[in-house]
């Protein structure tokens, strides 16, 4: 089992992702990134920032998030901790400036203008009569109004084992280790490694659409007709389409899929 950067590493190569995507999409430096795999953790920026990098790498990949970062709490334990039990930066208070002494003469002229200025308002008051402040007239508070959710019932998904009436259903069955992600109707119902040996069957009303990370290590049904090699082994390919339309060019002559998206 390697360390955990080249874990990291495989399960990004293994979908056929660039270190450059996952830059792009979590804004997160390249060479940050590149530290990650190659377990140079005193290369990160320090405090939460390397955790932070490591879930936003797991979750772009569709990794389990709390597993990847448990895993490389373990893995750099003595770094976690001694970044953990750094002592915090000392504050350093300045005294507050002193006041100079008021003179007398200062005071004096003080306690003059205050005289006068309470003289002054003394003969304004008698001049006019006080007139009362107008009542406040209460605002009344709109009802608050709550947005209505609606709530629009997802496409049935569960795993089946036969076509229901016109029904899509795609079995995968992996002779090597092999990522996989499928998206049914719209929704993505498995993103995952598929180990050697192991097999998963889906169903869609209307579209499938798969993508792999070794093409050459996993078969595949479509409605229990055997399809055709999907490509070579360490091929990675991405958004193949099947539909009831296009299905006799997936299990028959034609090729592995009548709209493929690009090739790794």
């Amino acid at each position: 089992m390697g360390s955990f950067g080249e874990n990291l590493r495989r399960e990004r190569e293994l979908r056929g992702v660039s270190l450059r995507e996952i830059a792009d999409g979590t804004k997160i430096s390249l060479r940050f990134l590149q530290a990650l795999e190659e377990d140079r953790i005193d290369a990160l920026p320090g405090g939460l920032f390397p955790r932070a990098f490591v879930k936003q790498y797991a979750a772009f990949l569709g990794l389990d998030v709390d597993k990847a970062t448990n895993d490389f709490v373990t893995a750099h334990a003595e770094f976690v901790t001694a970044r953990a039990e750094a002592p915090p930066e000392r504050k350093v208070y300045s005294d507050p400036p002193r006041r100079s002494p008021v003179s007398l003469g200062q005071a004096f002229l003080a306690v003059v203008a205050v005289l006068a200025v309470a003289l002054t308002f003394r003969r304004g008051s008698h001049g006019e009569r006080a007139r009362p402040e107008p009542t406040p007239t209460p605002v009344v508070a709109a009802p608050a109004v709550l947005p209505t959710d609606r709530v629009y019932p997802s496409p049935s998904l569960a795993p089946t084992s036969a076509a229901t009436g016109d029904n899509l259903v795609l079995t995968m069955t992996a002779e090597q280790d092999c990522w996989v992600e499928v998206r049914a109707d719209g929704e993505t119902v498995i993103n995952r490694v598929l180990a050697e040996g192991e097999s998963q069957t889906l169903e869609a009303r209307g579209e499938i659409v798969l993508s792999v990370g070794n093409a050459g290590g996993l078969s595949i049904r479509v409605n229990d007709r055997p399809a055709l090699p999907l490509g070579r082994s360490g091929e990675v390919r991405k958004n193949i389409v099947i539909t009831r339309q296009n299905l006799p060019s997936i299990v028959g002559q034609g090729g592995a899929g009548a709209r493929d998206g690009h090739s790794g």
